[in-house]
């Protein structure tokens, strides 16, 4: 058997981001398909996570390995196979570029979060991270929000300006900060891969929403106390956010908030929940990336491809 191979460039051409955030709206508003807690195994050079969902998208899997030292080879962090199976026959369908999935879905969920939670005006952007996934959260926001203005922050001065520079060729208007530059900033997305906080909520502008996508363990965060603790907070699920949001459960252990410190799911959100009630508010969207976001976009961009 012969399966479609589903690359990159493929999904970025069948599923713009735009419809990849549309199609994570609708799946929030209606029956999520099942996905079990993702399975974490140790490897010599980093992790393998394998995660699978089904529901009437399909069924469909995700094996992903995590590299801390392909950075020292000029290697993304991140590689990944999709391999998604028809929901009546479980007959194999395709197999998809699963980085490039991942990077579509994660920008994709933000997008969503996005669209319901900061401000209608917000158009400046300050993205921590110079990788995949920065890149993928410029689109996501772009598609919901004017935003006018980004700048980066990152570690490495040489991959932040090489982005800077790629989206002024583009034709944006961008540079590369420090990461006091979200005094300034009406929205601020997360997207590194640090075990510890990248971001001081003291910093934080009222009134801006931050979207946090690159912590995936209980024990890992990009967020400090400070900044949960301001933040009228919605995650995902509030099931995978107890289990693996290092953001919201590292400050839960040290006292700061509570449980109940979650204002909000994302279903609850697309549903009508109140999260943002005045201007001033700050809000945060933490993110650690739930298989069923995977299976509902790998199936359209199939359905799109080979309908």
């Amino acid at each position: 058997m012969r399966l479609p191979v589903i690359d990159a460039e493929d999904l970025r051409h069948a599923l713009p981001m735009g419809a990849a955030v549309d199609a994570l709206d609708a799946a929030f508003r209606g029956s999520l398909p099942a996905a079990p807690f993702r399975s974490h195994v140790e490897t010599a050079a980093g992790t393998l996570l394998l995660m699978p969902a089904t529901g009437d998208a399909g069924v469909g899997v995700k094996l992903v390995t995590l590299s801390p030292g392909n950075s020292e080879r000029d290697l993304p962090f991140i590689h990944a196979v999709y391999v998604l199976f028809d929901g009546q026959t479980q007959v194999p369908r395709a197999v998809l570029d699963g980085a490039a999935l991942t990077a579509l879905r994660t920008g994709a969920v933000s997008g969503l979060a996005t669209r319901y939670l900061a401000r209608p005006d917000a158009a400046s952007l300050v993205l921590f991270g110079a990788g995949v996934q920065a890149r993928s959260h410029v689109e996501a926001m772009r598609a919901v929000r004017p935003v006018e203005r980004v700048t980066i922050v990152s570690r490495s001065s040489a991959r932040a300006e090489a982005l800077a520079s790629e989206l002024r060729e583009a034709g944006s208007d961008a540079g590369v900060g420090t990461p006091d530059a979200v005094r300034d900033a009406d929205l601020v997305c997360t997207c590194t891969t640090s075990p510890e906080p990248v971001l001081e909520g003291r910093l934080i502008r009222p009134g801006a929403h931050l979207n946090a996508v690159g912590a995936y363990t209980a024990e890992t965060r990009e967020l400090d106390d400070e900044a949960i603790r301001r933040a009228r907070v919605v995650v995902e699920t509030r099931q995978v956010a107890m289990a693996e949001a290092g953001d919201l459960l590292i400050p839960i252990r040290a006292g700061v908030v509570n449980a109940e410190h979650v204002v909000a799911d994302l279903a609850e959100v697309v549903g009508g929940a109140l999260v943002r009630r005045t201007r001033e508010d700050v809000t945060v969207f933490i993110s650690v990336g739930v298989a069923f976001e995977d299976l509902v976009v790998a199936a359209l961009a199939i359905e799109r491809i080979s309908p």
